[in-house]
């Protein structure tokens, strides 16, 4: 009772949250932490190192241990966000600033710290939920609100978001590199983080009350295309024991790897363009030189690469034989993925506009696609378009590793469809218009045309609903539908962490997704249910193009 009274007398005086409580001391495996309380009671670890600076003669290099240290270290700060460009306008960041020093974690729990050693997986502990972030592999950071751990640690989860290298720092190959590695491998070091942090995880989590047998590791877009390198990745075995993807695979055309020469080419040509001809003048070029030049490039240039061995082929043979990690997964898309502008333009959504467009796409195979996405009226064809946008972006390869894992993966896979569409902005936010990373873009940033009203679930829309922080979210005017759909999406996730199943009490039966015609997927929206997947066609239709695979 004393306790709740200093504490109620503490915040009344404007005391910060986070400084309510007596700050938490935890052993690491490198070192002693010292985390903070928040008045909700969950503990929380901000900017733990997990891989030493990857600066220097480690650039380009998978990430080597932390430097053990001596004394307490602080952890109430977010560690430098990696190097990135201000692609999307819209990210809002908490991140101590940017660097190549940016090989950090966070850990939220809401358990009391424990001695180093005095718990194992055998021990039990609480259920742990890796979160990577998205952004296309260029942009993100583990320290943006919608991300945030507390919401899930308050359901019982040791949560932790992860920093990884972006871009020409995180996926960079080279002929050099490659004849350096032991391995004989070059690129992938954005994985080779992720896959760090889970050796962390599984080396130290303990200590902050989670088991390292029950690790789930979870994403959005590039986060969840990340999710589905790891789960194909031999390099993961052993540290994951569950998946949650949301809205893309490393599967084309959702940014595909690439052969290890091509890669190495690529890198090359940058090499050359930059005016460095060997790996030491690169290594010897500043972290702004070398972020400045890869800025000047299209998004998507340095791709993931076929190295050998993070990647030994490419993830959908691996998924195809069954060599894939053996876990649960929870995987899904939105419901608008992608507009319809992106298949016609500036005109008009009238079935001879449309006609056209999808000529000039698919050419003889045009009248197909007009069967599986056709239109009569403006709002058929608006609809249509917008459909097919949305596979081509990241449905279709979302789809492709959910159907495989269905059926080679050994372990059940549940498949959604988020249908809920963001409400309108506050009115604060004037003539702004939505992003991608749930903010606003205005000003500078801002595009000419406002986007056309939404037919769905935007691309990222669900992260706020599946991780709880709509309350973190001020641009949206949320109503108490949208705290409903969350409080659902966020309990199957929970539930899924936890057993590897996101059925519970209250909740809509969520059958599991068998590979082939007769798939369940849950719908969530503001009534949510299971039924039958009813475009199968469409995806099978897309097979034979990314994939020439026979059915």
């Amino acid at each position: 009772m004393l306790k709740h009274l200093v504490t109620a007398l503490i915040l009344m005086a404007g005391v910060p949250a986070s400084r309510v409580f007596a700050a938490d001391i935890v052993k690491t495996a490198n070192g002693t932490v010292e985390g903070v309380t928040e008045a909700s009671g969950i503990h929380v670890y901000r900017g733990i190192a997990f891989g030493a600076p990857p600066t220097g003669d480690l650039r380009w290099k998978p990430p080597q241990p932390v430097r053990n240290w001596k004394g307490v270290r602080k952890a109430a700060q977010f560690g430098p966000r990696c190097m990135q460009a201000p692609l999307f306008g819209d990210m809002n960041f908490r991140s101590n600033g940017m660097s190549e020093d940016c090989l950090y974690l966070n850990v939220w729990t809401p358990a009391a710290p424990k001695p180093a050693g005095s718990a194992s997986a055998g021990d039990g502990g609480l259920p742990v939920l890796v979160y990577f972030y998205g952004g296309g592999f260029v942009a993100g950071d583990g320290s943006e609100p919608r991300y945030d751990g507390e919401s899930m640690a308050r359901k019982g989860i040791v949560a932790l978001t992860v920093n990884y290298r972006l871009g020409v720092f995180g996926f960079f190959a080279h002929p050099e590199l490659t004849k350096e590695s032991p391995h004989h491998a070059s690129g992938n070091y954005a994985l080779l983080d992720m896959q760090a942090a889970l050796v962390w995880v599984r080396d130290n989590i303990a200590a902050f009350g989670g088991n390292p047998g029950k690790v789930t590791i979870a994403g959005e877009s590039a986060g969840s295309i990340a999710v589905s390198a790891l789960m194909a990745s031999p390099l993961s075995k052993g540290l994951i024991a569950g998946a949650i993807g949301e809205s893309g695979a490393l599967i084309a055309p959702t940014l595909p790897p690439v052969a290890l020469a091509d890669g190495e080419a690529r890198g090359v040509t940058f090499g050359t363009a930059v005016g460095a001809s060997n790996l030491a003048a690169l290594r010897a070029m500043t972290t702004a030189q070398i972020q400045e030049a890869a800025a000047k490039l299209p998004i998507g240039r340095f791709p993931s690469t076929l190295d050998g061995y993070v990647l030994p082929k490419a993830p959908v043979e691996i998924f195809a034989a069954g060599e894939q990690a053996h876990v649960p997964l929870l995987v899904g898309w939105n419901s608008e993925e992608n507009g319809a502008r992106s298949i016609l333009g500036s005109k008009e959504p009238t079935p001879e506009n449309y006609a056209e467009a999808l000529q000039a796409l698919y050419h003889e195979r045009a009248n197909e696609v007009l069967k599986l996405y056709g239109g009569a009226s403006a709002a058929d064809v608006r609809q249509a378009a917008t459909d097919l946008a949305s596979d081509r972006f990241i449905a279709y390869s979302t789809w492709k590793w959910s159907d495989l894992q269905a059926k080679t993966g050994g372990k059940p896979v549940y498949r959604y469809l988020y249908a809920r569409p963001r409400p309108q902005m506050v009115p604060a936010m004037g003539n702004a218009v939505p992003g991608l990373a749930g903010g606003v873009i205005s000003g500078a940033n801002a595009p000419d045309t406002r986007p056309l009203a939404a037919l769905g679930a935007a691309h990222s829309a669900e992260i706020e609903y599946a991780m709880g922080n709509l309350s973190t979210n001020k641009v949206y005017d949320w109503s108490p539908d949208d705290y409903k759909v969350s409080e659902v999406m966020q309990a199957y996730f929970a539930n899924f962490v936890k057993a590897g199943d996101p059925n519970g009490p209250g909740l809509p039966t969520w059958p599991a997704a068998t590979g082939g015609s007769d798939a369940q997927v849950m719908r969530i929206d503001v009534t949510s249910g299971a039924a039958l997947e009813t475009h199968r066609a469409r995806y099978l239709f897309l097979d034979s193009i990314y994939t020439a695979s026979p059915r």
